[in-house]
């Protein structure tokens, strides 16, 4: 079963990524944040080379990636590469969340086409990960009009003889600028090839860097992760090849499999929560610390004062949210199907990060308001985590089928 205390090759990787953010990203931090969608070269940099050096990528494993770290659990050897992630995004959520987020990595879209994709499709579009010049991936999945309702999605995908031809509108695309328009990026888009059949109808298709009938028409301009390009996107007689459709045209399931995805990245997403919801408890700890406040462990609860409850909840959210996490990320390394637990965690951890990033800013006061500090920009970069890949409710309506044994259509 799991255990509570991270291998010692995690906790090397944890502490070296902790000095990363503790220094640069630290130090980008306020400038990333006030100069909306500009990149950090220095940190982009860096990041690129160390990626290319481990031969593997943030969210979408190379076609040759060394074989994780292995640690023994059971009458298996269970693999640790999903914990590791977990752990390494914490560390750079808590370091800065919009740079985390802007850092050049295959990003969703390399998640879906290593969840789905064929062996040449991963050979294709995720090698170029491991060479050349930054670059990013990205999915394309909301439109003006459907959020987390996939059947509602209106972009088209109609096969013209050897080629899809795509139309259509996506918004909210995390990295999307860098995708469409650096060089060797790439998109997987999701479309309908049949709006009669609903969701399963719905496909997901690779669509290149700077192919003709796709561009970026905005970059929004956000309350937090500001470092990270949210782009809307727009498809005008869009042609990718017949072979960009993602996954095996044959197999029915590739649907599911491209939903597959989230159970690895929501645990990934709520990695990023814990981080800054771990950054804005421990400022809060300091100047504690500083202006002599002794918290009291042991105390029964009628005679703490309001203050030491609220950072006992604090670091009791946060340590709740982290077990969740670890346990959904745990099962995803046992080849456990861990549907449930990585929405689980993912709402939870969306949950506690707003009320615990709001409740420091609101312990410190007009400091915590202010400037000063960056506790002000981590309750504005932490929201998001509540929002996407899947609400809060989604997520929360994921659970309840799964404990109640209810399909989509009985609960919604």
């Amino acid at each position: 079963m799991i255990e509570f205390e991270l291998p010692d090759g995690i906790k090397n990787i944890q502490k070296m990524l902790n000095g990363l953010a503790g220094g640069m990203m630290r130090k980008w931090a306020r400038w990333a944040d006030d100069n909306e969608h500009q990149r950090v070269d220095e940190w982009t940099n860096l990041m690129w080379n160390a990626m290319k050096g481990m031969g593997t990528s943030m969210f979408g494993a190379s076609p040759k990636e060394k074989k994780p770290d292995e640690a023994k659990g059971g009458d298996k050897k269970i693999g640790t590469r999903n914990m590791q992630l977990v752990v390494t995004v914490e560390e750079l959520g808590w370091g800065d969340a919009g740079l985390y987020l802007a850092m050049p990595s295959p990003g969703l879209g390399g998640a879906a086409v290593a969840a789905a994709g064929t062996p040449e499709q991963k050979e294709r579009f995720l090698k170029r990960f491991s060479e050349g010049k930054p670059k990013w991936g990205a999915m394309a999945i909301t439109e003006p009009g459907a959020g987390s309702d996939t059947a509602a999605i209106a972009a088209t995908a109609v096969r013209d003889g050897n080629q899809w031809v795509l139309n259509g509108e996506k918004i909210f695309v995390t990295a999307g600028k860098g995708a469409v328009e650096d060089s060797e990026g790439f998109l997987v888009v999701w479309a309908s090839v049949d709006r009669k059949a609903g969701r399963a109808g719905i496909k997901s298709f690779l669509v290149d860097h700077h192919t003709p009938g796709m561009r970026v028409t905005k970059l929004e301009h956000k309350l937090g992760i500001r470092a990270s390009d949210t782009a809307a996107i727009i498809f005008e007689d869009c042609r990718i090849p017949i072979e960009n459709i993602l996954g095996d045209p044959e197999v029915k399931k590739g649907f599911r499999d491209v939903m597959a995805t989230f159970d690895a990245t929501r645990p990934m997403v709520a990695g990023n929560a814990l981080g800054i919801a771990r950054a804005a408890l421990e400022e809060v700890q300091k100047f504690f610390k500083q202006a002599g406040v002794e918290i009291r462990y042991g105390v029964s609860a009628g005679n703490l004062t309001a203050r030491e409850k609220d950072l006992m909840m604090m670091e009791a959210q946060l340590k709740a949210s982290r077990l969740l996490t670890w346990r959904a990320s745990w099962m995803a390394d046992a080849g456990i199907h861990n549907n449930m637990e990585a929405s689980m965690c993912k709402a939870k951890t969306g949950r506690a990060i707003t009320w615990i990033t709001q409740k420091a800013v609101e312990l410190l006061g007009p400091l915590g308001y202010s400037r000063k500090l960056l506790l002000e920009k981590w309750m504005r970069d932490g929201k998001i985590n509540d929002i996407f890949e899947g609400t809060g409710q989604i997520n929360t309506l994921i659970v309840a089928r799964r404990i109640l044994g209810y399909g989509r259509d009985e609960l919604k």
